[in-house]
Protein backbone atom coordinates (compact mmCIF):
# COMPACT_ATOMS: atom_id res chain seq x y z
CA UNK A 1 0.00 0.00 0.00
CA UNK A 2 1.21 3.37 -0.92
CA UNK A 3 1.56 6.27 1.33
CA UNK A 4 -1.08 7.73 -1.34
CA UNK A 5 -3.93 4.89 -0.14
CA UNK A 6 -6.15 5.66 2.34
CA UNK A 7 -6.67 2.27 3.81
CA UNK A 8 -9.95 0.81 2.61
CA UNK A 9 -11.43 -2.83 3.56
CA UNK A 10 -13.72 -2.97 1.47
CA UNK A 11 -17.55 -2.33 0.68
CA UNK A 12 -19.48 -2.29 3.67
CA UNK A 13 -22.93 -1.24 2.38
CA UNK A 14 -24.90 0.47 -0.76
CA UNK A 15 -27.87 2.64 0.20
CA UNK A 16 -30.37 2.80 -2.03
CA UNK A 17 -32.84 5.63 -1.79
CA UNK A 18 -36.10 4.82 -3.21
CA UNK A 19 -40.07 5.27 -3.60
CA UNK A 20 -41.33 2.64 -0.85
CA UNK A 21 -38.72 0.90 0.92
CA UNK A 22 -41.12 -1.54 2.39
CA UNK A 23 -41.91 -2.70 -1.27
CA UNK A 24 -38.56 -3.20 -2.60
CA UNK A 25 -37.19 -4.75 0.46
CA UNK A 26 -39.97 -7.07 -0.93
CA UNK A 27 -38.96 -6.80 -4.34
CA UNK A 28 -35.25 -7.78 -3.68
CA UNK A 29 -36.56 -10.63 -1.25
CA UNK A 30 -38.73 -12.41 -3.55
CA UNK A 31 -36.84 -11.91 -6.66
CA UNK A 32 -33.05 -11.79 -5.71
CA UNK A 33 -33.15 -14.44 -2.91
CA UNK A 34 -31.91 -11.15 0.20
CA UNK A 35 -32.80 -11.96 3.90
CA UNK A 36 -34.60 -8.96 5.38
CA UNK A 37 -32.76 -8.41 8.85
CA UNK A 38 -33.04 -5.06 10.12
CA UNK A 39 -35.87 -1.88 9.82
CA UNK A 40 -35.75 1.71 11.10
CA UNK A 41 -38.87 4.02 10.71
CA UNK A 42 -41.35 5.05 12.95
CA UNK A 43 -41.19 2.06 15.36
CA UNK A 44 -37.70 2.62 15.94
CA UNK A 45 -38.38 6.35 16.64
CA UNK A 46 -36.44 7.44 13.12
CA UNK A 47 -39.06 9.68 12.43
CA UNK A 48 -37.60 10.89 8.64
CA UNK A 49 -37.15 7.89 6.63
CA UNK A 50 -38.02 4.06 6.73
CA UNK A 51 -35.22 1.84 6.29
CA UNK A 52 -34.41 -1.96 5.24
CA UNK A 53 -31.51 -3.85 5.96
CA UNK A 54 -31.16 -7.16 3.46
CA UNK A 55 -28.35 -9.36 3.10
CA UNK A 56 -26.93 -12.27 1.07
CA UNK A 57 -23.45 -13.72 1.55
CA UNK A 58 -21.24 -10.62 2.26
CA UNK A 59 -23.71 -8.18 0.52
CA UNK A 60 -25.61 -5.42 1.87
CA UNK A 61 -28.25 -3.29 0.29
CA UNK A 62 -29.79 -0.58 2.46
CA UNK A 63 -33.67 0.93 1.03
CA UNK A 64 -34.66 3.85 2.33
CA UNK A 65 -37.66 5.97 1.88
CA UNK A 66 -38.75 9.63 3.19
CA UNK A 67 -41.43 9.74 5.18
CA UNK A 68 -42.28 13.61 3.72
CA UNK A 69 -41.11 15.90 1.76
CA UNK A 70 -38.84 18.01 4.30
CA UNK A 71 -36.57 14.81 3.87
CA UNK A 72 -33.25 16.73 2.10
CA UNK A 73 -32.91 13.85 -0.13
CA UNK A 74 -36.53 13.57 -0.96
CA UNK A 75 -36.30 15.46 -4.51
CA UNK A 76 -34.14 12.14 -5.33
CA UNK A 77 -37.26 10.28 -6.03
CA UNK A 78 -38.81 12.60 -8.72
CA UNK A 79 -35.42 13.62 -10.52
CA UNK A 80 -33.64 10.07 -10.21
CA UNK A 81 -36.61 7.49 -9.68
CA UNK A 82 -35.56 4.64 -7.31
CA UNK A 83 -31.80 4.52 -7.64
CA UNK A 84 -28.27 4.26 -5.89
CA UNK A 85 -27.23 6.82 -3.23
CA UNK A 86 -24.57 5.90 -1.56
CA UNK A 87 -21.12 3.19 -1.69
CA UNK A 88 -19.98 2.92 1.81
CA UNK A 89 -16.67 2.00 2.07
CA UNK A 90 -14.74 -0.05 5.15
CA UNK A 91 -12.19 1.71 6.41
CA UNK A 92 -9.84 1.53 9.21
CA UNK A 93 -10.19 5.06 10.78
CA UNK A 94 -13.35 7.17 9.43
CA UNK A 95 -11.72 11.18 11.12
CA UNK A 96 -8.19 10.10 8.83
CA UNK A 97 -9.79 8.86 5.93
CA UNK A 98 -12.08 11.75 5.41
CA UNK A 99 -8.84 14.39 6.32
CA UNK A 100 -6.95 12.94 3.54
CA UNK A 101 -9.79 12.96 1.09
CA UNK A 102 -10.53 16.90 1.64
CA UNK A 103 -7.62 17.58 1.81
CA UNK A 104 -7.32 15.96 -1.50
CA UNK A 105 -10.08 17.71 -2.94
CA UNK A 106 -12.98 15.67 -2.42
CA UNK A 107 -16.64 17.78 -1.01
CA UNK A 108 -17.73 16.97 1.94
CA UNK A 109 -21.17 16.01 3.25
CA UNK A 110 -20.87 15.12 6.56
CA UNK A 111 -18.03 15.30 8.45
CA UNK A 112 -17.16 12.32 10.90
CA UNK A 113 -19.63 11.40 13.21
CA UNK A 114 -20.31 8.81 15.97
CA UNK A 115 -23.48 7.49 16.68
CA UNK A 116 -24.13 5.12 19.90
CA UNK A 117 -26.72 3.36 21.41
CA UNK A 118 -26.90 0.06 23.60
CA UNK A 119 -25.02 -1.94 21.16
CA UNK A 120 -21.79 0.25 20.60
CA UNK A 121 -20.31 3.20 18.70
CA UNK A 122 -20.59 3.30 14.88
CA UNK A 123 -18.98 6.37 13.38
CA UNK A 124 -19.29 7.66 9.77
CA UNK A 125 -18.10 10.37 7.20
CA UNK A 126 -19.78 11.12 3.99
CA UNK A 127 -17.98 12.71 0.88
CA UNK A 128 -18.98 13.56 -2.78
CA UNK A 129 -18.91 11.85 -6.14
CA UNK A 130 -19.98 11.93 -9.16
CA UNK A 131 -23.24 13.28 -9.68
CA UNK A 132 -25.54 12.95 -6.31
CA UNK A 133 -23.69 9.85 -5.54
CA UNK A 134 -21.89 9.87 -2.52
CA UNK A 135 -18.94 7.56 -0.73
CA UNK A 136 -19.39 7.15 2.91
CA UNK A 137 -15.81 5.52 4.93
CA UNK A 138 -17.62 3.43 7.63
CA UNK A 139 -15.96 1.91 10.81
CA UNK A 140 -18.50 -0.31 12.91
CA UNK A 141 -14.92 -2.14 14.53
CA UNK A 142 -16.87 -1.05 18.14
CA UNK A 143 -20.33 -1.74 17.12
CA UNK A 144 -22.43 -5.16 17.36
CA UNK A 145 -25.71 -4.32 16.49
CA UNK A 146 -27.49 -5.91 13.90
CA UNK A 147 -26.47 -2.83 11.51
CA UNK A 148 -26.36 0.62 12.82
CA UNK A 149 -27.66 2.84 15.11
CA UNK A 150 -31.64 3.55 14.58
CA UNK A 151 -31.87 0.18 13.01
CA UNK A 152 -33.44 -3.22 14.91
CA UNK A 153 -33.60 -6.55 14.42
CA UNK A 154 -36.92 -7.05 11.93
CA UNK A 155 -40.16 -7.81 13.62
CA UNK A 156 -41.79 -10.94 12.09
CA UNK A 157 -45.00 -9.11 12.06
CA UNK A 158 -43.53 -6.53 9.48
CA UNK A 159 -41.81 -9.57 7.54
CA UNK A 160 -42.79 -13.06 7.79
CA UNK A 161 -39.61 -15.69 8.10
CA UNK A 162 -37.81 -16.33 4.85
CA UNK A 163 -39.74 -19.88 3.68
CA UNK A 164 -36.68 -20.03 0.43
CA UNK A 165 -33.58 -20.09 0.12
CA UNK A 166 -30.80 -17.59 -0.95
CA UNK A 167 -29.82 -17.83 -4.80
CA UNK A 168 -26.16 -18.02 -4.20
CA UNK A 169 -24.76 -14.36 -4.55
CA UNK A 170 -21.67 -14.06 -2.19
CA UNK A 171 -20.26 -10.22 -2.57
CA UNK A 172 -19.92 -7.32 -4.86
CA UNK A 173 -17.72 -7.63 -7.56
CA UNK A 174 -17.74 -4.03 -9.39
CA UNK A 175 -20.25 -1.21 -9.44
CA UNK A 176 -20.29 0.09 -12.28
CA UNK A 177 -20.92 4.38 -12.81
CA UNK A 178 -22.26 6.21 -15.91
CA UNK A 179 -20.61 10.44 -16.15
CA UNK A 180 -20.80 12.88 -18.92
CA UNK A 181 -19.32 13.04 -22.22
CA UNK A 182 -15.78 14.34 -21.57
CA UNK A 183 -15.84 13.55 -17.45
CA UNK A 184 -14.35 9.88 -17.68
CA UNK A 185 -11.06 11.24 -17.24
CA UNK A 186 -11.82 13.77 -14.61
CA UNK A 187 -13.54 11.19 -12.76
CA UNK A 188 -10.73 8.47 -12.69
CA UNK A 189 -8.73 11.01 -11.67
CA UNK A 190 -10.48 11.45 -8.74
CA UNK A 191 -9.93 8.00 -7.50
CA UNK A 192 -6.84 8.17 -8.20
CA UNK A 193 -6.18 11.60 -6.40
CA UNK A 194 -8.74 10.98 -3.59
CA UNK A 195 -8.63 7.41 -2.41
CA UNK A 196 -5.17 6.67 -4.03
CA UNK A 197 -6.85 4.33 -6.51
CA UNK A 198 -5.08 2.35 -9.83
CA UNK A 199 -6.53 2.34 -12.96
CA UNK A 200 -6.99 -1.15 -13.63
CA UNK A 201 -7.88 -1.09 -17.64
CA UNK A 202 -9.40 0.55 -20.02
CA UNK A 203 -11.46 0.92 -23.15
CA UNK A 204 -12.17 2.95 -26.14
CA UNK A 205 -15.09 3.54 -28.80
CA UNK A 206 -13.39 0.88 -30.86
CA UNK A 207 -13.46 -1.82 -28.07
CA UNK A 208 -17.26 -0.96 -27.17
CA UNK A 209 -19.66 -0.03 -30.17
CA UNK A 210 -22.12 -1.47 -32.86
CA UNK A 211 -23.23 -0.16 -35.85
CA UNK A 212 -25.43 2.44 -33.98
CA UNK A 213 -23.47 4.18 -30.44
CA UNK A 214 -20.36 3.49 -28.46
CA UNK A 215 -19.53 4.17 -24.96
CA UNK A 216 -15.58 4.33 -23.47
CA UNK A 217 -14.89 2.87 -19.85
CA UNK A 218 -11.95 3.27 -17.75
CA UNK A 219 -11.56 0.43 -14.32
CA UNK A 220 -10.36 2.14 -11.24
CA UNK A 221 -9.58 -0.09 -8.23
CA UNK A 222 -8.99 0.12 -4.70
CA UNK A 223 -8.45 -1.23 -1.27
CA UNK A 224 -6.04 -4.06 -2.56
CA UNK A 225 -8.12 -4.92 -5.12
CA UNK A 226 -11.40 -5.23 -3.45
CA UNK A 227 -13.25 -2.42 -4.59
CA UNK A 228 -13.84 -1.66 -8.96
CA UNK A 229 -15.42 0.96 -10.38
CA UNK A 230 -15.42 1.16 -14.26
CA UNK A 231 -16.89 4.42 -15.15
CA UNK A 232 -18.13 4.82 -18.37
CA UNK A 233 -18.83 7.78 -20.45
CA UNK A 234 -20.89 7.89 -24.19
CA UNK A 235 -19.11 8.49 -27.19
CA UNK A 236 -19.79 10.06 -30.53
CA UNK A 237 -22.15 7.91 -32.31
CA UNK A 238 -24.96 7.10 -34.82
CA UNK A 239 -27.69 7.15 -32.02
CA UNK A 240 -28.24 7.15 -28.78
CA UNK A 241 -25.99 5.09 -26.97
CA UNK A 242 -27.12 2.97 -23.33
CA UNK A 243 -24.96 5.43 -21.62
CA UNK A 244 -26.91 8.51 -23.37
CA UNK A 245 -30.21 6.69 -22.27
CA UNK A 246 -29.24 6.38 -18.92
CA UNK A 247 -28.31 10.36 -18.51
CA UNK A 248 -31.45 11.39 -20.09
CA UNK A 249 -33.60 9.40 -17.49
CA UNK A 250 -31.82 9.13 -14.41
CA UNK A 251 -31.12 13.20 -14.87
CA UNK A 252 -27.59 13.20 -14.61
CA UNK A 253 -23.92 10.64 -13.43
CA UNK A 254 -25.00 7.88 -11.45
CA UNK A 255 -24.79 3.97 -10.85
CA UNK A 256 -25.63 2.09 -14.00
CA UNK A 257 -25.03 -1.39 -12.56
CA UNK A 258 -23.73 -3.61 -9.54
CA UNK A 259 -22.10 -6.83 -10.56
CA UNK A 260 -22.78 -9.71 -7.79
CA UNK A 261 -20.77 -12.78 -7.67
CA UNK A 262 -21.86 -16.10 -7.80
CA UNK A 263 -19.74 -19.52 -7.61
CA UNK A 264 -22.44 -21.55 -9.00
CA UNK A 265 -23.82 -19.18 -12.16
CA UNK A 266 -25.43 -21.86 -13.58
CA UNK A 267 -27.67 -22.26 -10.66
CA UNK A 268 -27.92 -18.81 -9.61
CA UNK A 269 -29.51 -17.77 -12.80
CA UNK A 270 -31.79 -20.54 -13.07
CA UNK A 271 -33.18 -19.46 -9.67
CA UNK A 272 -33.20 -16.02 -10.48
CA UNK A 273 -35.31 -16.58 -13.41
CA UNK A 274 -37.32 -18.70 -11.65
CA UNK A 275 -38.35 -15.78 -8.90
CA UNK A 276 -39.12 -14.04 -12.48
CA UNK A 277 -36.19 -11.79 -12.74
CA UNK A 278 -36.03 -10.49 -16.39
CA UNK A 279 -32.43 -11.08 -18.39
CA UNK A 280 -30.79 -9.96 -21.71
CA UNK A 281 -30.38 -12.04 -24.05
CA UNK A 282 -27.80 -12.49 -27.17
CA UNK A 283 -28.79 -14.39 -30.61
CA UNK A 284 -28.05 -18.29 -30.72
CA UNK A 285 -25.31 -17.60 -33.28
CA UNK A 286 -23.30 -16.54 -29.98
CA UNK A 287 -22.88 -19.50 -28.73
CA UNK A 288 -22.31 -21.20 -32.33
CA UNK A 289 -18.97 -19.40 -32.35
CA UNK A 290 -18.31 -20.24 -28.62
CA UNK A 291 -15.97 -23.17 -28.29
CA UNK A 292 -13.53 -21.36 -30.75
CA UNK A 293 -13.64 -18.09 -29.33
CA UNK A 294 -13.45 -19.21 -25.72
CA UNK A 295 -11.90 -23.07 -25.75
CA UNK A 296 -12.39 -25.02 -23.01
CA UNK A 297 -14.54 -24.50 -20.18
CA UNK A 298 -16.11 -26.51 -17.07
CA UNK A 299 -19.64 -25.59 -18.11
CA UNK A 300 -21.81 -27.15 -20.74
CA UNK A 301 -22.27 -24.77 -23.74
CA UNK A 302 -25.76 -25.77 -24.31
CA UNK A 303 -26.79 -25.12 -20.90
CA UNK A 304 -25.34 -21.73 -21.01
CA UNK A 305 -27.11 -20.89 -24.24
CA UNK A 306 -30.35 -21.64 -22.71
CA UNK A 307 -30.21 -19.47 -20.21
CA UNK A 308 -28.13 -17.13 -22.15
CA UNK A 309 -25.26 -16.46 -20.00
CA UNK A 310 -22.32 -15.58 -21.54
CA UNK A 311 -18.48 -16.19 -21.52
CA UNK A 312 -15.06 -14.67 -22.20
CA UNK A 313 -11.15 -15.47 -21.90
CA UNK A 314 -8.38 -13.93 -20.52
CA UNK A 315 -4.76 -14.43 -19.86
CA UNK A 316 -5.56 -15.64 -16.71
CA UNK A 317 -8.63 -17.27 -17.24
CA UNK A 318 -12.41 -17.19 -18.36
CA UNK A 319 -15.34 -15.68 -16.57
CA UNK A 320 -18.92 -16.15 -16.95
CA UNK A 321 -21.40 -13.81 -17.09
CA UNK A 322 -25.08 -12.68 -17.49
CA UNK A 323 -27.28 -9.27 -17.26
CA UNK A 324 -30.77 -8.48 -16.27
CA UNK A 325 -33.10 -6.13 -17.80
CA UNK A 326 -33.10 -2.34 -15.96
CA UNK A 327 -35.09 -2.95 -12.49
CA UNK A 328 -36.68 0.38 -12.41
CA UNK A 329 -39.82 1.68 -14.73
CA UNK A 330 -36.84 4.11 -16.09
CA UNK A 331 -34.18 2.62 -18.01
CA UNK A 332 -31.76 2.85 -15.48
CA UNK A 333 -30.57 0.56 -12.72
CA UNK A 334 -29.25 -2.96 -13.82
CA UNK A 335 -27.65 -6.28 -12.37
CA UNK A 336 -24.73 -8.31 -13.69
CA UNK A 337 -24.67 -11.57 -12.46
CA UNK A 338 -20.50 -13.03 -12.62
CA UNK A 339 -18.51 -15.88 -11.84
CA UNK A 340 -14.74 -15.95 -12.40
CA UNK A 341 -12.85 -18.75 -12.95
CA UNK A 342 -9.22 -16.93 -12.93
CA UNK A 343 -10.07 -14.21 -15.53
CA UNK A 344 -9.79 -10.68 -14.08
CA UNK A 345 -11.41 -9.34 -17.37
CA UNK A 346 -14.93 -7.34 -17.34
CA UNK A 347 -16.03 -9.07 -21.11
CA UNK A 348 -14.46 -7.43 -23.54
CA UNK A 349 -15.00 -10.35 -25.96
CA UNK A 350 -18.75 -10.07 -25.01
CA UNK A 351 -19.50 -5.91 -25.74
CA UNK A 352 -20.32 -6.19 -29.23
CA UNK A 353 -23.07 -8.69 -28.75
CA UNK A 354 -24.08 -7.47 -25.50
CA UNK A 355 -24.58 -3.80 -26.38
CA UNK A 356 -26.75 -4.89 -29.48
CA UNK A 357 -28.99 -6.74 -27.07
CA UNK A 358 -29.50 -3.51 -25.11
CA UNK A 359 -29.85 -1.91 -28.45
CA UNK A 360 -32.56 -3.95 -29.49
CA UNK A 361 -34.68 -2.94 -26.04
CA UNK A 362 -33.80 0.37 -26.51
CA UNK A 363 -35.38 0.23 -30.26
CA UNK A 364 -38.41 -1.17 -28.06
CA UNK A 365 -38.53 1.50 -25.38
CA UNK A 366 -38.20 4.34 -28.79
CA UNK A 367 -34.83 5.43 -27.52
CA UNK A 368 -32.22 4.49 -29.54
Amino acid sequence: MSQLDIPLRGIDHLRFFVGNARQSAYFYRNAFGFDVIAYAGLETKTRHEAGYVLRQGDITFVLASPLGPEHPDSYRIVQHGDGVQDIALQVDDVAAAYRMAIERGAGGVQPPTLLEDEHGVYEYAVIRAYGDTTHSFVNRDRYRGVFAPGYKPLDPDRYSPRTFEPVGLHSIDHIVGNVEEGKMDEWVHFYERVLGFSQLISFDDKDISTDYSALMSKVVQGGGGRIKFPINEPAKSRRRSQIEEYLNFYRGPGVQHIALATDNIIETVRALRHNDVSFLRVPRAYYDMLPERIGLIEENIAELADLGILVDRDDEGYMLQIFTKPVEDRPTLFFEIIERHGSKSFGKGNFKALFEAIEREQARRGTL
